[in-house]
């Protein structure tokens, strides 16, 4: 099983990214994290595994959005109108199995396989 994180960079505040994570091997529910300098990985966004249902945190509900494309192995998570404090390493991972197609765990502890961190730098 291999996950890969891509699309991070040095933005404006106000601009948009699309961060990208190829998952080989596995079909999960797909979640993204973060972690800011000096600070804990937090929760951002999961889509379940069948691609039903979505959950997001509350700092950027209405701002990013999250989405699967399974032909290509492919989550997507579109991050618009980015503050300064989204500046973070981002993290996708896949969740444990479950039962579930609308599974969408927010735990870190849900999750059992990590991609390797995309920098998102967004400057005032």
């Amino acid at each position: 099983v291999q996950l890969q994180a891509s699309g991070g960079g040095l933005v404006q505040a106000g601009d948009s990214l699309r961060l990208s994570c190829t998952v080989f091997g596995l079909n999960r529910a797909i979640g993204w994290f973060r972690q800011a300098p000096g600070k804990a990985r937090d929760f951002v966004a999961v889509i379940s595994r069948g691609g039903g249902r979505t959950s997001y945190s509350d700092s950027v509900k209405g701002r990013f959005t999250i989405s699967r494309d399974d032909a290509k192995s492919t989550v997507f998570l579109q991050m618009n109108t980015l503050k300064p404090e989204d500046t973070a390493v981002y993290y996708c991972a896949a969740a444990s199995a479950h039962p579930s197609t609308f599974w969408t765990p927010v735990q870190e502890s849900s999750y059992t396989y990590w991609g390797q961190g995309t920098l998102v730098t967004v400057s005032s």
